[in-house]
C-alpha cells in the first residue's frame, strides 16, 4: 500500500533562519515556495535527491515543540549520506553544533546527531556499502 515518504513538514519560528538552514547550510533546493496570505503563512518545498521532499512553515503563534526529554511522536528525521565524518565536519564548519559521532550496533553504520535552529533532532545516516 505506501510506497515511500513523500514529504516531511516542518514549522519553523523564525522562517528566514529556517529557510537558510535548509537551503544553504544543508543545501536542499527549492521546488517552490509560496505565501499563504490568509494563513500569514509562508510554505516551501524543499528537494531531496531521492524524489523526496521536505514542506517547511512559517506558522505564526506555533507553540515550540517539546523535545528533551524525549516526547511522544515523531523523533527525529534522517538523512541518508555516503560519508558521515566528512558531513559532520562540513556542518560544524558553517557553525552547526554536532554530536559525537556514534555506530549502529545493529548495522555497524556510522550516524550522528545535530538541530535545527528550532530544536528539531536532524540525524545523518551512513549509506550502505556498495558492493
Amino acid at each position: 500500500m505506501l510506497l515511500r515518504i513523500h514529504h516531511a513538514a516542518i514549522i519553523g519560528s523564525d522562517y528566514a533562519r529556517s529557510k537558510y538552514f535548509y537551503t544553504v547550510v544543508l543545501g536542499l533546493p527549492v521546488l517552490a515556495e509560496h505565501y499563504r496570505a490568509a494563513r500569514k503563512s509562508w510554505k516551501l518545498d524543499l528537494a531531496l535527491p531521492d524524489g523526496s521532499q521536505i514542506e517547511l512553515f512559517s506558522m505564526p503563534g506555533a507553540p515550540p515543540r517539546p523535545s528533551y526529554p524525549e516526547a511522544q511522536g515523531l523523533r527525529h528525521l534522517a538523512f541518508e549520506v555516503q560519508d558521515v565524518a566528512q558531513c559532520k565536519h562540513t556542518l560544524e564548519a558553517q557553525g552547526v553544533a554536532v554530536e559525537a559521532v556514534r555506530v549502529d550496533e545493529y548495522t555497524g553504520r556510522r550516524f550522528v546527531f545535530f538541530t535545527d535552529p528550532d530544536g528539531l533532532p536532524l540525524e545523518l545516516y551512513e549509506a550502505a556499502p556498495v558492493g
